[in-house]
């Protein structure tokens, strides 16, 4: 059977659509996210499509459930191997933080998760989703702080003081060591210390700039307690998800008009989170 390239799109299109009204309101995966074991981690990043107005950010958005992994302490926190998830969901939209939080609340009242002490918010650095979380998801929710995007900035900061090589390379992963193992608050005491120690002008103002981004995140970087505690500290689930999706976005060069990169996104975003098989299960019910 051959089928034309114009039919392919117009039911991607249309399955496309369906599939962005069934991931924003799905009785049978609220059910499902509520027996799914573990505890619940919502995560969520941007990436950039390239739109007929010019390259716009889709802001994808990721909550799933895992069981704990076994406690280790700091100095391993990067040779531990956590749990697969055991239920996950996706969506996408391009569209305002307001917008994008508004999806968020929308989520958490489906899945029960308004009021929870266990929800996990795990993102970057991005002032917007952290005044969203704060607006829209549990008040109860623990808030952390990816540890890589951390891990980034401190070895930004060690190649302006020490320039390129192992020494900055090592000084980065003790004081990340030094980071997780005190936590937010300890170590930017700290980091004061090694500022007003400082002769350079150029170390002084990488360490400066180092100071005002984990000021920013001071309550988010417990690292140490959730590592004892079995939980994740970093935000590869939904860095993951953002380069697969973001590849089939960007496949040839494609430039999107903005509603159909939507709906392309919600098929990847069922995709991703192994969701295909229930979407079209239920439209054969």
């Amino acid at each position: 059977m051959k089928v034309s390239d114009d039919t392919i799109e117009r039911v991607c299109q249309h399955e496309g659509e369906e599939a962005r009204k069934w991931l924003r309101a799905n009785g049978r995966m609220a059910r499902a996210f509520a027996q799914a074991p573990g505890e619940p981690e919502f995560y969520s990043d941007g990436l950039k499509v390239n739109t007929t107005t010019g390259w716009r950010e889709m802001r994808l958005n990721l909550l799933q459930k895992r069981e704990r992994a076994l406690p280790v302490p700091p100095e391993k926190w990067n040779q531990r191997v956590l749990p697969e998830a055991s239920v996950r969901l996706a969506s996408c939209c391009i569209a305002d933080c307001r917008l994008t939080g508004a999806m968020w609340k929308q989520w958490s009242t489906q899945m029960q998760l308004e009021d929870s002490s266990q929800l996990s918010v795990i993102a970057d650095g991005a002032p917007w989703i952290w005044e969203q979380a704060r607006q829209r998801l549990s008040p109860k929710a623990s808030w952390c702080v990816d540890v890589y995007h951390v891990s980034e900035d401190l070895h930004k900061c060690a190649r302006t003081l020490m320039g390129e090589g192992e020494p900055a390379r090592s000084w980065a992963r003790n004081e990340l060591e030094e980071l997780i193992r005190f936590g937010g608050p300890k170590y930017i005491a700290r980091l004061d210390e090694q500022i007003a120690a400082a002769t350079e002008p150029a170390g002084i103002e990488a360490l400066k700039s180092l100071r005002v981004y984990l000021e920013g995140n001071r309550d988010r970087m417990w690292y140490a307690e959730r590592l004892k505690a079995g939980k994740a500290i970093g935000s590869g689930a939904i860095e993951g998800a953002c380069k697969k999706i973001g590849a089939r976005l960007k496949l040839n060069s494609a430039r999107w008009r903005t509603r159909r990169a939507e709906r392309f996104g919600a098929l990847l975003c069922l995709e991703y989170a192994d969701q295909s098989g229930e979407y079209w299960s239920s439209k054969a019910a």
